[in-house]
């Protein structure tokens, strides 16, 4: 697999550092709000990522933080009159909440800062003890200058970085590009004892602490939006490096940003969207459809245009898996004959061409393009004269693809008492028009669409499904 790597600017040959295992650190959200459309997107593209690991065999330690002291926290716990530690644990169980809709797997790890204090107040003093942090009225700060390799991710050199500092000028700092580890405690805030005084940790060190706490001294995968790069990452560098004497990250990946009609999102252009929002218009595994339709590199484009395009692209998905699952219902127990035998060979270059993609710095886009091109095949191929075992195998290959993506699933309608309704209204409107009342099979099939059901006469027979 060949990965695009944001420090080199170039596609590598993914080696992870050790055989067969990929230890892999993602950003994780400021818990202070629902999250938004741009979070949805690093959190649905790199778990693909580590779904497409785990099915070419790979043993994933997947670790995403949960930032649970901050400025915004705080802020939030004073306009909602209760402590930051239940604004945090309030908007932890939302994340959840959005996540499982997006089709999200949990973190094998999803490590919260206050849990790391300790190691943080560690990790920090190791700095000053190295020279490269200092103390100052109670603030802890990292000397910039003295990583000589600092602006390696961003590309940027330390003299663009100066001029853009000085705008900001901080007398506690020695170097105005210094960057804060350890924040001396305010009035109303939280803090915790440390050798400095009473404070808390700055935003930039706890992803360094957390990796190195659950993931060891090298990654092999840090992952984020592309707007982490500088100065969020770039510190993680820093700091990362100067405290343990080694690389920090093999492979940096990032995603590009989500515009909304065109534009950027941001607040400041009113085209915010959460994803609690959008899931009251849109299923969420739609809007997971639609993130992975494009490469994940790449900018993204969020309308209702475009959802309704995915919507119906992913029903044509949809519509050729159930139409498979419902032959095979029909089929009797039969093996494959020999003229499906060349069309199996086809049937499993689809895995190929997929694995070809994904291989390509996780070309979700294409991949799915392979799963369209599948798709067409069965809907071609797979009908009532098939064999079973045949008909089974194009099923088995389609489960098997988008379960890589976690798209395009079934879901389980778990209303059985729906269902008996419905197969015994399928029942008389089929008893109806084979005593020629087709007025009367017509009302049950206006009841049954009054109902959300829509039905399909096919050959095999009746074919249902919710609207």
């Amino acid at each position: 697999m060949k990965i695009y790597n944001t420090m080199t600017r170039r596609k590598e040959e993914f080696v992870p550092t050790e055989p067969g295992k990929v230890k892999m650190y993602v950003c994780g959200p400021t818990v202070y709000n629902f999250i938004h459309l741009g979070n949805a997107r690093p959190f649905t593209v790199f778990d693909s990522l580590r779904r497409y690991f785990e099915y070419r065999g790979y043993d994933v330690t997947y670790v995403q933080n949960f930032t649970d002291v901050d400025d915004k926290i705080i802020k939030r716990s004073h306009e909602e009159g209760i402590s930051p530690e239940e604004v945090a644990e309030k908007y932890i169980k939302e994340y959840f909440i959005d996540c499982d809709g997006l089709g999200i797997k949990r973190a094998d790890v999803h490590p919260q800062v206050t849990d790391n204090i300790k190691q943080i107040i560690e990790f920090v003093q190791d700095l000053i003890n190295k020279g490269y942090a200092y103390e100052t009225n109670g603030d802890v700060l990292f000397r910039t200058r003295k990583f000589e390799e600092y602006g390696k991710l961003s590309h940027q050199n330390i003299e663009e970085l100066e001029l853009g500092a000085r705008i900001d000028v901080d007398d506690k700092k020695e170097d105005p590009l210094d960057f804060v580890l350890w924040k001396a405690k305010k009035e109303g805030e939280p803090g915790w004892k440390s050798p400095w005084g009473e404070g808390r940790p700055g935003w930039h060190i706890e992803c360094s602490v957390m990796s190195n706490r659950y993931l060891g001294d090298t990654l092999d995968i840090h992952a984020g939006g592309q707007d982490l790069q500088f100065p969020h990452h770039e510190n993680e560098i820093a700091q990362s490096e100067c405290r343990n004497g080694h690389q920090y990250v093999k492979y940096w990946m990032h995603n590009g940003y989500i515009n909304v009609d065109g534009e950027k999102m941001s607040k400041s252009l009113g085209n915010f969207f959460t994803v609690r929002d959008i899931s009251k218009k849109y299923d969420l595994g739609l809007v997971r459809f639609f993130l992975l339709s494009t490469h994940y590199r790449n900018p993204v484009n969020f309308s209702d245009t475009v959802l309704e395009q995915s919507k119906a692209g992913l029903e044509r998905l949809t519509n050729s898996r159930d139409n498979v699952e419902f032959i095979l219902s029909k089929l009797e127990e039969s093996t494959i004959k020999e003229e499906e035998k060349d069309l199996i060979k086809a049937l499993e270059s689809y895995r190929d061409k997929f694995i070809e993609s994904m291989d390509d710095d996780l070309n979700t886009a294409d991949a799915i393009s392979v799963i369209f091109e599948l798709a067409k095949f069965m809907n071609t191929n797979v009908n009532q004269n098939s064999s079973k075992e045949f008909a089974q195998k194009n099923l088995d290959m389609f489960n098997e693809l988008t379960g890589v993506l976690n798209i395009a699933g079934k879901s389980e309608d778990n209303d059985e008492e729906l269902k008996t309704k419905v197969e015994e209204l399928i029942e008389e409107r089929t008893q109806a028009k084979k005593n020629k009342d087709f007025e009367l099979a017509d009302q049950i099939r206006d009841k049954l669409i009054n109902m959300g059901i829509s039905i399909e006469d096919t050959r095999q027979g009746v074919k249902w499904k919710r609207i």
